[in-house]
């Protein structure tokens, strides 16, 4: 198995390339903000599930993608801070994903949230991704 310099970038991959596939699920390695992303796709309406699996020797995140009329949900997705080059925005900078259709995901001092959250809650950070 190769060493992944960025795992968050892995993790969205999979998930872009199973939805594209038309792939019900797809696993990846476990960490906890892989966990936290797919929470907020989750409440967000990007994906039915996830479940942490550890049935074998190192935990997985297992993730259901969600399809409405054989179509993927997930439109598409861009990951905007790398770990070689990361993008912190403050409150007022926070993009609108395609006139609030879409979602930014930031890491905060208050932990991950969408940008809807953050500019509710007042606090910038370094923006993870965008999805639509």
């Amino acid at each position: 198995m190769a060493v992944l310099t960025d795992p968050i970038s892995d993790f969205l991959t999979r998930w872009k390339n199973a939805s594209r596939a038309r792939k019900e699920e797809f696993t990846a390695p476990f960490s906890r903000i892989k966990a936290e992303i797919a929470r907020i796709l989750q409440e967000e309406g990007y994906i039915w599930s996830y479940e942490v699996v550890t049935t074998e020797g190192h935990p997985q995140i297992r993730v259901k993608t969600k399809t409405t009329d054989g179509r993927a949900v997930l439109t598409d997705l861009k990951r905007m801070s790398s770990p070689g080059m990361r993008q912190y925005v403050p409150v007022e900078e926070i993009p609108r994903v395609l006139n609030g259709l879409g979602i930014s995901i930031l890491s905060t001092s208050k932990g991950l949230m969408t940008g809807s959250q953050a500019k509710k809650q007042r606090i910038g950070g370094e923006l993870l991704a965008i999805v639509w």
